[in-house]
């Protein structure tokens, strides 16, 4: 079953909590843990709901031709931006990895986070429906489509490449509490750095909170 952080990370990223936990478990699954089912099939198919929804979404935002609709189609479904958004979303500390492949940093992969991200993709299709999903890739691939991806980066990115540039371990982050009712939860998330520190931060969300505590990170010791 799912643990709890990845949990609440899956109801944060979906809208709801996972109806079929087995099946979201699979599309974190990379093939290096050795289980029977990994996320391979359900990439496959989250990658062709990413297309159509990307393509439905770039046709009816202007009326450009073919050739700059398809160009611009490529770019943001290629495997840089699917591992951009799930940099952006926290998705690597999430993913079930063999320790060989963690040992080779196949967190910060961008083949296994852009697979891991077509894969639940797929995940949310097969339990949601097309509508759902394609509203969750229009929340996730918002700054990209409207051309503001690189004008700045985003906190977590920057902690991320912050930590390579000097030969850190991947920033891992922490649930410490949440609290107060569901329908107006905070979260307090901790992120840290083996060898540098730690620093805390609280949201309305989970995301909300890594962000905000990748910032304060950077404010300390960047």
């Amino acid at each position: 079953m799912l643990e709890r952080d990845t949990h609440l990370f899956l109801t944060e990223l979906a809208g709801r909590a996972p109806s079929d936990e087995l099946l979201w478990l699979e599309a974190l699954t990379h093939g290096s843990t050795g289980q029977a089912r990994d996320y391979q099939r359900l990439e496959f198919l989250g990658d062709r709901v990413l297309g159509l929804a990307i393509a439905q979404w770039l046709f009816g935002l202007d009326h450009a031709d073919e050739g700059s609709l398809s160009q611009r189609l490529n770019a943001l479904v290629s495997r840089t931006s699917c591992a951009e958004v799930a940099r952006s979303i926290g998705l690597g500390a999430h993913i079930r990895l063999g320790k060989q492949a963690r040992d080779d940093g196949g967190q910060d992969s961008d083949n296994i986070l852009g697979d891991v991200m077509e894969a639940l993709i797929g995940a949310s299709f097969v339990t949601q429906g097309f509508d759902a999903t394609a509203e969750m890739i229009r929340r996730l691939w918002a700054d990209l489509v409207a051309g503001k991806a690189g004008k700045a980066k985003h906190p977590k990115s920057a902690l991320q490449e912050w930590a390579a540039g000097n030969r850190r371990k991947i920033p891992e982050y922490r649930l410490i509490q949440r609290f107060g009712p569901d329908h107006a939860a905070r979260f307090t998330v901790a992120v840290s750095i083996k060898g540098v520190g730690e620093a805390e931060a609280t949201g309305n969300s989970m995301r909300d909170a890594e962000t905000a505590a990748a910032e304060a990170f950077m404010q300390r010791f960047g």
